[in-house]
């Protein structure tokens, strides 16, 4: 007969449930009919994104060059989709919107785009950032590398992860109260401004020409990235936190049948996020992203799903076609509606572009 090692260092809550565990009967393991394709489906979504996200960045840098070369040669048009990387005057324009019932003139996409995500994260989970979010991919890959040339993670001390995942929040909570604090005309002021009209420019500039301090700190969150699961998006991302928050509202979740779970912990081991997928039945933090990795590591049947709050399962297909028809639908409709573009005369781009160093970020309560 098997015996059980105890340490006595163990917490007695821990104790119990070893003890429980060895004792409990072995369940017999229903094994699912039918393969689970959730994570190459995700991975669809991920390399459609990039592919995206890197055709606008082409384009962006052609009509940024287009300006810095005097207006010489082929022209090409500014893609709207590049506000999406401009998150705080995103929250600006919605704050200003709400207020006055009028949809900005200037950054308009950004604001759809926050909106868009969003709803993303309230009706599936915080699924933009492991689905959508470039930089959410990138992070996901690099501790994937990291796993696979040192054959492991770390994992932080629980205090310590606990501590550091309340940065991005002081972080969020910061650019909240720096929204929250300006008028309708303060916004309106700082988006007329010659570094609000270029916002988007200085953002491309900033990694185009970064310098030596920049590119170690790069460097040092990539490392980190490979070490630890998520690093920037675990500890430090203020927009994954604004996503985590809508996400606590969303009526799917990870759900757990115990009556057919044989207690292999493999979706707990699955998870990026670290969280006790075996030991809950419903998954209701703020740090799921609804990347249905534990899903896909389940052995039996029907025993671990995104479902409902009836428990009605929502396959990996159906959260891919819901994130597409809500991102297409809210990008159709402002572009229909012809609140997509930022309304900029050409003669602005002209004079600011070849100049955006000189564009400084104005002081508040100056225009």
């Amino acid at each position: 007969m098997a015996t059980m090692e105890i340490q006595p260092s163990e917490p007695a809550s821990v104790l119990v449930e070893m003890v429980k565990a060895a004792a409990a009967p072995k369940k017999k393991l229903f094994r699912r009919l039918v393969p689970d394709r959730s994570q190459n489906i995700r991975l669809t979504i991920q390399i459609a994104f990039i592919l995206l996200n890197i055709v606008l960045g082409v384009q962006f840098y052609r009509f940024v060059r287009f300006y810095e070369n005097g207006g010489i040669g082929q022209g090409f048009s500014r893609p709207a989709g590049v506000e999406g990387y401009l998150p705080i005057a995103g929250l600006m324009n919605l704050k200003a919107a709400l207020l006055t019932g009028e949809i900005p003139k200037l950054h308009p996409a950004g604001m759809f785009l926050i909106v868009c995500f969003l709803v993303v994260s309230f009706v599936f989970r915080k699924t933009f950032c492991s689905w959508l979010c470039p930089v959410g991919t990138l992070s996901e890959y690099l501790w994937k590398l990291g796993r696979k040339l040192l054959r492991r993670n770390l994992y932080l001390p629980r205090k310590l992860d606990i501590g550091l995942r309340g940065l991005k929040y002081l972080l969020l909570g910061f650019f909240l109260w720096a929204v929250y604090s300006m008028s309708p005309r303060d916004i309106h002021a700082f988006l007329e401004s010659p570094y609000g009209l270029i916002a988007d420019v200085k953002m491309l500039n900033f990694f185009r020409f970064l310098g030596e301090t920049g590119l170690i700190v790069v460097g040092v969150l990539m490392l980190l990235s490979m070490v630890i699961q998520n690093f920037w998006c675990r500890y430090l991302c203020p927009y994954g936190a604004l996503m985590g928050l809508a996400a606590l509202f969303s009526p799917l979740k990870i759900t757990r049948n115990t009556e057919t779970c044989i207690d292999c912990a493999k979706c707990a081991k699955a998870c990026p996020s670290q969280l006790p997928v075996d030991r809950l039945i419903t998954i209701k933090s703020a740090e799921c992203t609804g990347c249905l990795e534990c899903v896909a590591v389940c052995p039996a049947d029907k025993t671990l799903v995104f479902a409902t709050p009836k428990k009605k399962a929502v396959p990996a297909w159906a959260v891919a076609a819901g994130i597409a028809g809500i991102f297409f639908g809210t990008v159709g409709y402002a572009k229909v509606a012809g609140r997509w573009n930022s309304d900029i005369p050409s003669q602005v781009y002209q004079r600011l572009i070849p100049h955006a160093e000189e564009a400084t970020h104005p002081m508040p309560g100056h225009e």
